[in-house]
């Protein structure tokens, strides 16, 4: 039967985002003879930026595929046939005949154990599990974050620069107003908001790092805003979605809008036009407990701050020429920065001004 003699809606690809052109189906969620209701996940499609499921347009029954998995399909182009309820649906399978039960008196009894052949005895390979090694196909946006982590470390001269900072009175304002914050947003307040407000103000200074470079290294674009991206960990892979002008957000604002894109990630609902545009980039290995990483730029940034894990130590200073040990709460910060553009210096300047930040300049009314 050819498509025209189906009656029923064409399901087709969906635009997917700017710049996108086409997906690849990764997993058929609905088959021929479904029933299926609006807005129901028909098929998941990853693109170079993302994973997304395609919802069915209409209710009623799926007829046919018209693109299979594995199928690289352009937007627009058929997907499926389904026709709208009240029209026919396909036949379904037949149900399998059981197997006829065996007479138990006609069975015949259990073979002898082959004495010639010893049993396995502890500690021989015999007793042993299987290993049960196996080989998967790389997921597209594996494949494609693999491709661009190579293609950043050789476009640019990327260096990293790390710094230590002590987040004591942060550490201490949380603790006093969490559960404030909590009842009137609704979301936990972590350190991570701070870290980037810290970053934010801190790129308004240092517009090297608010940068790109062109291809050819003949220009550079310094931003008058940030488009902040947040490194988001996900079991699909990495991935980096933008918070458009953080620079305008405050400490609540961009606590609501990491939760939110954080969300959308691991419940796959985020779009691909939600991780392109940004300008510079937070990645925060801290959550896992790592105390400091040299993270890999996000082309065609200039610079990618690490926010290292909060940890209680032992720090020594002296207060009126006396030496003291105080428990405070410290973290490492890195940055890697496109040496191409950004110096050394230009580094270290940068985390100076963002550990000042982090050590002395909010109170109760950034909250």
């Amino acid at each position: 039967m050819t498509t025209e003699q189906l009656e029923g809606t064409t399901v087709r690809m969906p635009a997917l985002g700017e710049s996108v052109d086409e997906g690849t189906i990764t997993r058929w969620l609905k088959q021929p003879g479904d029933h299926v209701t609006a807005e129901e996940p028909l098929l998941e499609v990853a693109t170079d930026k993302v994973d997304t499921e395609i919802p069915s347009p209409v209710t009623g029954i799926l007829q046919r595929h018209l693109a299979e998995e594995n199928d690289v399909v352009a937007i627009d182009a058929e997907l499926a046939i389904i026709t709208e309820s009240g029209g026919t649906a396909a036949a379904p399978a037949a149900p399998p005949i059981p197997a006829p039960t065996a007479d138990p008196a006609q069975t015949p009894p259990p073979p002898e154990p082959d004495t010639a052949t010893p049993p396995a005895t502890l500690g021989t390979a015999a007793s042993l599990p299987a290993t049960g090694s196996t080989t998967e196909k790389l997921p597209r946006i594996r494949r494609t974050i693999a491709k661009r982590m190579v293609e950043s470390l050789q476009t640019a001269a990327q260096l990293t620069t790390v710094l230590e900072v002590d987040v004591t009175a942060i550490a201490r304002l949380r603790a006093t107003h969490k559960d404030a914050f909590l009842q009137r947003t609704g979301i936990k307040l972590s350190f991570l908001p701070f870290f980037a407000q810290a970053a934010v103000d801190a790129l308004a200074e240092h517009r090297v790092l608010n940068a790109s470079l062109n291809t050819d290294v003949t220009e550079v674009t310094y931003y008058d805003h940030c488009h902040l991206g947040m490194a988001v960990d996900s079991a699909k892979g990495l991935m980096v979605p933008v918070i458009r002008d953080a620079q305008q957000l405050g400490i609540e604002g961009l606590a609501q809008a990491i939760a939110d894109k954080a969300d959308k990630v691991r419940t796959g609902t985020i779009t691909a036009d939600d991780l392109t545009g940004g300008t510079f980039t937070l990645t925060n290995t801290g959550s896992r407990g790592a105390l400091f990483d040299t993270p890999i730029i996000n082309q065609p940034q200039t610079g990618i701050l690490g926010v290292g894990a909060v940890v209680e130590r032992l720090v020594p200073s002296r207060q009126d020429g006396e030496l003291r040990i105080d428990v405070r709460s410290m973290a490492y910060l890195s940055i890697s920065y496109d040496h191409r553009i950004v110096d050394g210096a230009d580094a270290a300047r940068f985390l100076t001004t963002v550990k000042a930040r982090l050590e002395n300049g909010f109170t109760p009314n950034d909250l």
